[in-house]
Parts: structure tokens; sequence; C-alpha cells
């Protein structure tokens, strides 16, 4: 029996155009369907990076698909985004216009590539949306509500590094010693006011606000509105000039902030990459509302490389569907914005590594590609070979 949400869907089904071409020969799940008969899946299944390759997915649910990202790839390193975005498009938006631009720029400035390069490229980034913000907000003053998850992968000369803000999730697949078995970690740590530990953080660095976390339609939010707690974006969370006044009763707070309640601060580790290290998962919060690290990390290392990354998203989606007690194959007739009753914006990007690669002068085009945008444009790393 379908639920009362399902009924109600089903009973607007129409169809939607396509947004990609999908390739034909998709694996399919026990309804009989797959990834290529989604609307809105768009998909790169295999491309070269500098020390391997990576497949790349994404699915709309939202009627304007909030989820941005990125791959840039070059002749010594790999630079991933993932850009989850709330309450509209913009801060997601403007993070995937900018933040590798200024991670070059910093990067060339510096002469190398670090933890401290990467955190300086997301707080230029942050700056810059708010001074977005800034100019905007006397004719659009919602978007001082919009921010964006930010999650970052850099493969450089042998290092992975990861930076996170907000709830995406990275997760490495490695072989456990000699056995072939695949071992999942993750290697973010999720800035959600669900997570005990984010909530026991919230209220050390504001003693002296008692409702700096509430329950609120089931779910832990801060102040009350919002999960994440780490964001790009959100001004009017960050800076009491962009508070809004009971006319905007969403993000009206009695109370004023005098100082900032989210934080821009990512949590930032590197890692010498291992022999036994395979790839990583860089996926946002939607994959992971579906299946675990494990569940993810076996898909991927049981199946072909060639459309990992779609493997994934069909998981998820027929697990989505069948939590409705549908079929994914009847869910993707619902079209977009409906179908956000069903799952999120979801996007997965698997990097795929060859170590045997890493020594090598590997010929890799500079090429930039966009998530859900079936252009491929030309990535600055080559400006990289310079740096030591």
């Amino acid at each position: 029996m379908f639920s009362w949400l399902a009924r109600l869907v089903s009973a607007c089904l129409r169809p939607v155009r396509r947004y990609a071409r999908m390739n034909k020969g998709d694996d399919e799940d026990s309804d009989g369907a797959s990834t290529s008969g989604d609307a809105l899946v768009w998909c790169k299944d295999l491309e070269k990076h500098s020390c391997g390759e990576f497949s790349f997915a994404v699915v709309q649910a939202n009627e304007v698909i909030e989820d941005h990202s990125q791959v840039e790839t070059g002749s010594d390193g790999v630079f991933v985004g993932v850009y989850d975005g709330h309450g509209g498009v913009e801060a997601s938006r403007f993070v995937n216009d900018h933040l590798f631009h200024h991670f070059i720029r910093i990067a060339q400035e510096n002469g190398s590539i670090s933890e401290d390069i990467i955190r300086n490229a997301v707080s230029a980034t942050e700056e810059g949306f708010l001074t977005l913000v800034r100019r905007s907000f006397g004719i659009k003053p919602l978007i001082a509500a919009m921010g964006s998850c930010c999650l970052v992968g850099v493969i450089w000369k042998g290092t992975l590094y990861i930076a996170n803000l907000g709830d995406s999730r990275a997760v490495i697949g490695s072989t456990g010693g000699d056995s072939k078995k695949i071992v999942a970690e993750q290697l973010t740590k999720e800035h959600n006011a669900s997570r005990e530990e984010i909530r026991r953080e919230l209220r050390n660095l504001h003693p002296e606000d008692s409702q700096i976390v509430m329950m609120k339609h089931g779910t832990w939010r801060v102040k009350g509105i919002i999960q994440v707690s780490r964001s790009i974006g959100d001004a009017y969370l960050k800076r009491p000039e962009f508070s809004f006044d009971p006319s905007f009763p969403r993000f009206h707070l009695p109370d004023p902030i005098r100082r900032a309640v989210l934080s821009a601060e990512p949590s930032i580790c590197s890692r010498a990459l291992q022999p036994n290290d395979k790839f990583v998962i860089f996926a946002s919060d939607g994959l992971w509302e579906h299946m675990t690290n494990q569940e993810a990390a076996e898909i991927v290392h049981k199946g072909p490389r060639n459309g990992s990354a779609r493997r994934l998203l069909q998981a998820a989606l027929t697990e989505a569907a069948r939590k409705r007690e549908m079929r994914y194959k009847d869910m993707q007739k619902v079209e977009k914005g409906i179908r956000r009753f069903f799952h999120d914006d979801i996007t997965v990007v698997v990097i795929f590594i060859d170590h045997e690669l890493q020594k090598k002068n590997v010929n890799v085009p500079d090429k930039s590609v966009k998530g859900f945008i079936d252009t491929v444009g030309t990535s600055r790393f080559s400006s990289f070979q310079e740096m030591q």
C-alpha cells in the first residue's frame, strides 16, 4: 500500500523533460528500473584525473537544484567540491563559481598546497558571499537566509586533503591488509545538531543562550531553525545587521543575535595516501540518508568503475522509493519539486586512486566538470606545475 504522500504524488504524475543523455545498459534494480529512465539524473560515468579515474552523478529533487559541484583535473592533482545549498541556490552557486579560483590564487601566492591554503580559500569565499549579501539585502533580503554546506577534497603529490563545513561526507575505501575486503573509513566530521557532540559544542560556545539548540519538528536545530552548525552564508545567523523582522516568520528570531551562532570554520584533515587506499566517495547528505559508509564502499568495490557514482545514486533512490512503499521506476515519473518529498538533491563523486600513476608523468588535460551541467571547460590546474 502506498503511504498517503505517495498516493498524493502518484495522482499528479506527468512526464518531465530529460536533463541529460543517459548511457544505455545501466544495471537495473529489482523492480526493473535504472537511472537511465530517470529524467532528473545527470552523470559522467568515467573520466581521467592525474592518479586515476573519477565517476560523477547528480540527481535533482528540488524545483531548482540546490546541489552544485565540480571536479577540476590537471597533470599533478585533482580538486573535488560538493556544495549542498539550503534556503535557495545563490550560496551553493557562488561557492561553485569562486572557491576553486580562491584556492588556485592563494596556492600560487604561497607556492604550495596545505591545510591552511584550503582554509584560507574557504574564508575568502565566505567573505565574498557575505559581501554579496550586504549589497543585495535591501532589494533581496532572503539572500541572507541562503547558505551552503561545503565539502572539498584535493589530491596533490600523494597527499589527500579534506575540508568540510556542514553534513556532506567523504568516505575512503581501503583494503584491509592482505584481505581483498573493502573497509570504509569516514574522513569528515558532520556539523549537524542531530549529533550530541555538536549540541555540546554549541552549548559550550554559547553558555548564555539556553535556546542555542532546540528540538523542533522532531529534529534538533540551531536556534530551532537550521540543522547544520557550520556553513558558507546563512548571514542572518552570523551578522546582527542581517536579522529578519517578524514579516519573515520562518527566519525571525525573537531575541536578535549579538554574535554569530553559525561558523564558517571548516574541519580539515590530511593524510598521505597508502597503497591499500582504493577510492574516495564524496557525497552530499542526501546519499547518506539511505545507506551506510560500508554499504556505499561495497557498491563501489564490487562493481566496475564505469558508472560507479550512478550505481550509488540508483541504490539510494531505490531505497528512498521503498521507504515510501513504491517502486523506483514509479518514482521516476514524479516531477522536480514534488520529488523533494521522496529524497533530497544528491551529488556523488567517486575518485579512484591508481598509485602507480602518482610516480609517472601522466598526460591529463586540465578539465573543469560542473555537476548537472553538460559543458566541460578548461581548469586552471596547469598553474600548479610550477609549485614544489
